[in-house]
């Protein structure tokens, strides 16, 4: 959540960097290389796929030598000429696929990378295969890669995509889970924050909850730190690694918060650009997936429906628009969209005028001296064509996206639900019964009116009476709701020391008219017409407020408690007393049973907003100081252990109150 500088990586970058070397057989990669590369294969699981494809493309891959890439598991004919680099995790079924590769004499060397740790029973399985296919000579090099991370910006990672239904929310939180499975979930949670903690070359200062989740993964990644740091010579925290480090001048604080601290944000409905694509479309791995609207063949026997194709697009850090407006409100990037295809139109309105000017014939001198001034024009312009095809290409993909989320918005009154939630959430008065919201049948899916009442059943202070709650689930169950959900957070309401949500969650306000006033009129791509312009105001969620009060060292009775571990230290205790007592200016923030884009881009807008702040309470002498630091700013990176939207969200809520009365 601040820009990157030469000196201070982002964790995309050192994960980028990490690969690329990985690569060039665990070589370092020299960007500006004359010669031509190694010509090699790339075999991967899911685990490294899901890994490489938001950091590399097909393109970067062919640059780095690779010809081909395929699945561990798929059927790969030999190419004995041909050097192989594996990407995969250390699993049994993985290892006994190798060691048949290495039987089948499939290619001409290999370079075993590990997603994680591979332990030394594995291993010595590779080397009796090895033996037994006499391609000892032919095992180039083995690596411990500590990759085992998604990182899907600058500033955000998740922990995995395959099987994330072993760490996620429903996981951790079922009533009939063992100690043993607790213990596996635990364990795969820490092995990805060691892995992150080694790609970012830092060892954290770590403060959490008590009694969570949150708290058994503080310990196990504490001792896990320590013991690494205790054997100087294999720590991976040493040399170069730390050196070269974003926090190399001050040690990050990482805070582990429960997802159970605030069940309301997860199911509130958004109005930021990149949230409502997460929530409302198919969005993962920063691949969003649509589905042509379908229209009808005409033919002699009647109307028959068209197949959907389907079409992706990758939002990745090259699109400037996406960088640009990924946290802004939904009808100022309708706006900006429509700006940018009139620019692209003046822009190709210029080139065609120029064409037909070099077309004058005739030989007065008023012609050719026209003709003189517009050749040069006329270059510059087909020079900057690839450009303009690249500006054309990322409206087509924008335009697309904002319409399919437009659709949603319309058929489903979301704006309706954003601004009801925001007042639900911040405790202002309510212009219309929840109630109505409800049994109104053009409002919103059966799904969305549930979303809607756990906001308000989470947010309130008072439970509503038995009465009036059988009031509401007849509503809901007319509407057509599951009702487990809601069983299932009255029994979280219950048991939580949470009983009530947070004081504050957030405000917006409406406009009538001004910001869509461009997209509104008969030309623009976009009819917003019904749909309300909500401004948002920053109001700390509990995860950001959390954060602030740890990164600020603020006495809150919210954090007081706070456990605190630091493995540098000899000796571990379970004091909770910060030893540190100088602010925080760089902290990962990390939720234990899955996050979700609403956070992210409240955590963005708090340093956005704490920048504003100080250059606007600030002397003018000093004025320059601070801007310049606020250009750097905090970093603050957020991370979870599956990356989920309210319907998945939902979902897992449901099926852990059905376990509850199996």
């Amino acid at each position: 959540m601040a820009t990157a500088t030469a000196s201070s990586a982002s964790i995309r970058e050192r994960q980028t960097v990490a690969l690329k070397r990985m690569l060039n057989f665990n070589v370092p990669h020299v960007k500006n290389s004359t010669g031509e590369p190694v010509w090699k294969v790339l075999i991967y699981d899911r685990f490294g796929q899901d890994i490489i494809s938001p950091l590399l493309s097909v393109k970067e891959l062919r640059d780095m030598g690779i010809t081909l890439h395929l699945l561990l598991h798929s059927d790969r004919d030999p190419i004995p000429d041909v050097p192989a680099v594996y990407f995969v995790m250390p699993t049994e079924e993985n290892i006994d696929r190798m060691c048949q590769d290495l039987r089948n004499q499939l290619y001409e060397s290999y370079y075993l990378n590990f997603i994680s740790a591979i332990s030394r029973s594995k291993l010595e399985d590779i080397a009796n295969a090895a033996l037994a296919a006499s391609a000892v000579t032919q095992v180039a090099k083995v690596f411990d890669q500590y990759l085992n991370f998604i990182t899907l910006e600058d500033d955000m990672f998740v922990l995995c995509n395959q099987n994330k239904e072993l760490v996620s929310y429903r996981a951790i939180n079922r009533p009939d889970i063992t100690d043993t499975e607790m213990e596996t979930v635990m364990d795969t949670i820490v092995d990805s924050l060691f892995c992150f903690f080694v790609t970012l070359g830092a060892v954290p200062i770590i403060r959490c909850s008590r009694g969570t989740a949150a708290e058994m993964v503080a310990v196990k990644l504490d001792k896990k730190l320590r013991e690494n740091l205790r054997d100087a010579r294999n720590s991976l925290f040493t040399g170069d690694t730390l050196g070269a480090g974003q926090f190399s001048f001050q040690r990050p604080l990482l805070v582990l918060v429960d997802r159970n601290i605030d069940l309301a944000t997860p199911l509130h409905h958004t109005w930021t650009y990149q949230a409502l694509v997460h929530d409302v479309l198919d969005f993962h791995l920063n691949r969003v997936n649509l589905e042509e609207t379908s229209g009808v063949e005409n033919s002699p026997a009647g109307a028959r429906p068209k197949r959907k194709n389907k079409k992706s697009y990758d939002l990745t850090p090259v699109d400037k628009f996406w960088q640009k407006h990924k946290g802004s409100p939904f009808p100022e990037v309708a706006e900006s969209v429509q700006q940018e295809l009139e620019s692209y139109r003046a822009q190709e309105d210029e080139v065609k005028r120029l064409k037909s000017i070099m077309g004058l014939e005739g030989e007065d001198e008023g012609a050719i001296s026209m003709l003189s001034d517009n050749t040069a024009k006329l270059t510059s312009a087909v020079s900057s064509l690839p450009e303009l095809l690249e500006k054309k290409r990322l409206i087509d993909l924008h335009t697309n996206v904002a319409t399919a989320v437009l659709e949603h918005i319309k058929a489903r009154k979301l704006d309706v639900y954003f601004e009801y939630e925001e007042k639900i959430m911040s405790k202002t008065t309510l212009d219309k019964s929840l109630l109505d919201i409800i049994s109104d049948p053009d409002a919103g899916t059966p799904e969305d009116k549930m979303r809607l009442f756990l906001i308000y059943y989470i947010s309130t202070q008072q439970a509503p009476s038995e009465a009036d709650l059988e009031q509401y689930k007849k509503a809901l169950t007319d509407a057509g709701c599951n009702l487990n959900p809601l069983q299932y957070i009255k029994q979280w309401k219950a048991f939580t020391k949470m009983a009530s949500a947070p004081a504050s969650y957030g405000s917006t306000t409406t406009k009538s008219m001004g910001l869509l006033s461009r997209v509104m009129n008969t030309g623009s791509q976009f009819v917003m017409e019904g749909v309300k312009n909500l401004v948002l105001k920053q109001q700390n969620l509990p995860v950001t407020r959390i954060l602030d009060n740890l990164m600020e060292m603020k006495s809150n009775p919210e954090t007081d408690d706070y456990r605190y571990f630091d493995p540098k230290m000899l000796r571990g205790n379970d004091s909770s007393v910060p030893r540190n007592k100088n602010p925080f200016q760089e902290a990962i923030v990390f939720v234990v049973g899955g996050g979700n884009y609403i956070e992210y881009q409240n955590l963005v807008d708090y340093i956005k907003v704490d920048v504003y702040t100080k250059i606007q309470h600030c002397p003018q002498e000093r004025l320059s100081r601070i801007t310049k630091k606020g250009k750097q700013g905090k970093h603050i990176l957020y991370g979870c252990s599956e990356l989920f939207n309210a319907t998945q969200f939902i979902k897992q809520v449901k099926y852990t109150f059905v376990v509850c009365f199996c």
